[in-house]
């Protein structure tokens, strides 16, 4: 498996790592998903497009990053885990409108976080908020449906990945 993707993420001090698996960060992480759905939801309330982006994107995130966890791997960069998530989409662990959204939830969350003159329409921040709760519940069935075959066969591809990246 070649990606130059993972290649530079497995450079990085802290890139991609491969771990022991963790269920007990899977569930902590999921926690701080639900977390940060509870705050969008609140930001909602109050309309604060800038919180509801940023919460939405973290909430994805955070979600994400239990899966992994579940898989065992960290990565501190969230390029190299949305990175990650493409391997999952091809091999049909997450579907590929995932990845799709949370890199566009991310640019939403960085273009509303430091460009002051990037407004969207509250049309597009409802549908920012719905998708990450459907993110959120698509990710946690990926955790529940994910089998030990699959975990070994993502961290062979991972193991293969660094070595071939070393050369």
């Amino acid at each position: 498996m070649k990606d130059s993707g993972l290649d530079w993420c497995f450079k990085q001090k802290r890139g991609i790592r491969i771990i022991e698996p963790n269920n007990n960060l899977t569930k902590a992480y999921l926690k701080k998903a639900t977390s940060a759905l509870n705050t969008m939801t609140a930001a909602l309330k109050i309309n604060e497009p800038d919180w509801i982006a940023t919460t939405a994107y973290y909430a994805r995130y955070f979600a994400l990053y239990a899966l992994l966890k579940k898989i065992g791997v960290k990565s501190e960069i969230h390029d190299c885990t949305i990175n990650v998530a493409q391997l999952l989409v091809n091999h049909g662990i997450i579907g590929k409108r995932l990845v799709t959204d949370i890199a566009k939830a991310k640019q939403t969350r960085i273009d509303t976080q430091y460009y002051v003159a990037t407004e969207l329409n509250q049309e597009q921040i409802k549908q920012n908020a719905e998708n990450a709760r459907k993110f959120v519940l698509e990710i946690e069935q990926a955790i529940e449906n994910i089998t030990t075959k699959k975990i070994n066969t993502i961290r062979t591809l991972l193991k293969e990945a660094r070595e071939t990246g070393k050369k």
